[in-house]
């Protein structure tokens, strides 16, 4: 595993008719081989080895000093990017062109504080249930000896994403 991105990522948010012409998944794969631009809000966490399969991503991120709170560890909104966007991105590559999801609310658990020395950390969402309407999935955060340090779970709308 690499500790930092490989290349200069492009970040930029995708035509909702680009989107709608692909699947989730092969949508989810574009923008992880750069072929399609990040979305700006992971320029904070910064991303790398990210894979995508059916109802499972992951993706590893460093966190660092620019992450701290007034406390002086990582902030809770570090890991809320990192399992919204693990848990979000792993119903999108479930779903068909033409259709996507929005977060109607998750909840995560703080289990082990992160600080710049944690290391590379390992985020992966996983799917529970996809269907019409709803879809529900839940995220892990791990350091590099796989302990454990947040979880989540979420509940997405689904919906037929409105033609231009």
């Amino acid at each position: 595993m690499d500790t930092a991105p490989a290349s200069k990522v492009e970040y930029g948010v995708t035509p909702t008719s680009v989107m709608a012409s692909m699947t989730g998944l092969e949508f989810v794969r574009a923008i992880f081989e750069g072929k399609l631009p990040a979305p700006p809000i992971m320029e904070n966490v910064e991303p790398f080895d990210s894979t995508a399969e059916n109802g499972v991503v992951t993706f590893h991120s460093v966190p660092g000093f620019r992450h701290y709170n007034p406390i002086g560890s990582v902030h809770g909104g570090y890991a809320a990017i990192l399992l919204d966007s693990a848990m979000g991105l792993a119903v999108h590559t479930t779903l068909p062109a033409g259709t996507g999801y929005t977060t109607l609310e998750f909840k995560i658990s703080f289990i082990k504080g992160m600080t710049k020395d944690t290391g590379p950390v390992k985020s992966e969402g996983r799917t529970l249930s996809v269907g019409r309407r709803a879809a529900t999935a839940e995220a892990r955060i791990t350091d590099s000896k796989g302990r454990l340090l947040a979880h989540a779970t979420t509940t997405c709308l689904v919906f037929e994403i409105p033609k231009a």
